[in-house]
Formats: structure tokens, C-alpha cells, sequence
């Protein structure tokens, strides 16, 4: 008698020791008895009837995955290449293990079809300057598709966005006209202010002649300065003006003599 109930202890013992399971703080464990579902366990020490009971252990840290690089083509026709990376969380593991048979791979697929969906409804400029914003759009796409399974979406990131190499010329070249045009137009209001400026003064030179016997003598001075051999006489105004009424007096005075030796 104290034989069997020895043994009985032992299997119980046995069969108790063989149920005990541990779950990590980041764990859960979905357990199924007979195939059918019991409930969540964890996280810590719990137990399950062996050969009755099974469990499906899920974590529920933020996991980081990403789309390989796909070709696909925006509203304006242009073949890009672009990788996704995504990070999502686990946060009903019951609907992750029942609903969906790899939640992993489902997510990848979802996020595939969700990066050409939003690409092709956006032209290149848009994929190449506004790739956080589209980012946000394609995890919020996601996150709706996988919140039945039980996943959340919490950030969507595009990353080494590649065009074609024509397009890159092309765009290069876009680029390289702009940066000319902005130094033209540049160039140009500097031009125009230097003309207005140079109005100014020659308006304000002209209701005082003695401005520009001051800016006559300090132009000699700055030559002066640059050390040349440049010998420099100094006029008045008056000077040149009386010397060519001189002469042209001269040139009327010998065309009336020409004439009048003709006549003559």
C-alpha cells in the first residue's frame, strides 16, 4: 500500500514539476488545451497540465523589421527603388496566435502592398522631400490593416530611395539652372540698386557743382595711391569747357576763310 501511494506522489510530483513554466516580463504565453483556447498567461511562474496543455509564447516588445528594396512607381510614372523599415508592437498576443498564421510576415506583406499604394498616389518630388510625411501615412495604412491580429504601429520610415540614373542627370541638371538662374536674378538687383544709387549721387552732384570737384580731386588722390607712373594735371571744369568753345570758334573761323577764298 505505502508502495503505490509513494508512487502516486511521484507522478503527481512528477507531472507538476513537468506543467511549470516561466514567462519573462516581455512575455506572454497563450495557452490551448486540447486545441482549445484557455486564456494568457505570464508573466512569471505558471503551470499547464502536460500532454493536455500547450502554450504559445509571444513577445510584446517593439520589434524592428524592414521591406527589402522594391521597385515601384510614382504618380508621374518614375520607377523608384525604396526599402521600408517598420516598428510594431504586439499588443493582444491572443489575436496575434488565433487570427493570423505568421504575424511577421503578415505585417511585411501589408507594409509591401501599403508602400505602392501611397508611392503611386505621390509624384517624385513628393517621395524625395516629403518621405516623413509619406512615412506617416503608410503607418497609419498598416497599423488599420494589422489592428484585428493585434498589432500596433507605432513608426514607418523610408529609407534609400534610389531613381533611375537618367532621372538623376536630368535632375542634376534642374538643379544646376536653378542655381544659375538665383545668381542672375542676384546679380541683377545688385545692378539695378547700383544704378539707382549712382542716380542719387548724380542728382545731388548736380545741385552742388563743388561735390564734384571733391570727387574729382579724390578720384587723382586713389590713383595717386596706386603707385604708377601716370602723370596727372589737374583742371578746372572751366578750363575744359573754355577750351572747347576755343575751339570750336577756331573751326567755324576757317570754314567762313575756306568760303570765302573760294568766292574770291
Amino acid at each position: 500500500m505505502n508502495e503505490v501511494v509513494f508512487a502516486i506522489l511521484a507522478v503527481s510530483v512528477a507531472i507538476a514539476i513537468a506543467g511549470l513554466r516561466i514567462a519573462n516580463q516581455y512575455q506572454r504565453a497563450v495557452v490551448f488545451r486540447l486545441g482549445k483556447l484557455q486564456g494568457l498567461r505570464g508573466p512569471g511562474l505558471y503551470w499547464i497540465i502536460p500532454a493536455i496543455e500547450w502554450q504559445q509564447t509571444i513577445d510584446i516588445r517593439t520589434i524592428t523589421t524592414s521591406v527589402d528594396q522594391q521597385e515601384t512607381i510614382t504618380k508621374d510614372n518614375v520607377p523608384v527603388k525604396v526599402t521600408v523599415v517598420i516598428w510594431y508592437s504586439i499588443t493582444n498576443p491572443i489575436k496575434s496566435v488565433v487570427e493570423v498564421v505568421d504575424v511577421g510576415k503578415a505585417v511585411v506583406q501589408v507594409a509591401l502592398t501599403s508602400m505602392r499604394n501611397v508611392i503611386g498616389r505621390h509624384t517624385l518630388d513628393d517621395v524625395l522631400k516629403e518621405q516623413e510625411r509619406l512615412g506617416t501615412d503608410m503607418r497609419k495604412v498598416i497599423d488599420g490593416a494589422t489592428e484585428p491580429w493585434g498589432v500596433k504601429v507605432t513608426r514607418v520610415e523610408m529609407r534609400n530611395v534610389e531613381i533611375p540614373e537618367s532621372m538623376q542627370r536630368a535632375m542634376a541638371q534642374e538643379a544646376e539652372a536653378l542655381r544659375e538662374k538665383r545668381a542672375r536674378i542676384i546679380k541683377a538687383e545688385a545692378e539695378l540698386e547700383a544704378a539707382v544709387k549712382l542716380r542719387e549721387a548724380a542728382g545731388l552732384i548736380m545741385e552742388n557743382p563743388a561735390g564734384l570737384e571733391l570727387r574729382r580731386m579724390q578720384m587723382i588722390t586713389e590713383v595717386g595711391a596706386e603707385q604708377n607712373t601716370t602723370t596727372i594735371i589737374m583742371m578746372p571744369s572751366e578750363f575744359v569747357s573754355m577750351a572747347k568753345g576755343i575751339a570750336e570758334w577756331t573751326g567755324r573761323l576757317a570754314g567762313k576763310t575756306t568760303k570765302d577764298d573760294r568766292e574770291t
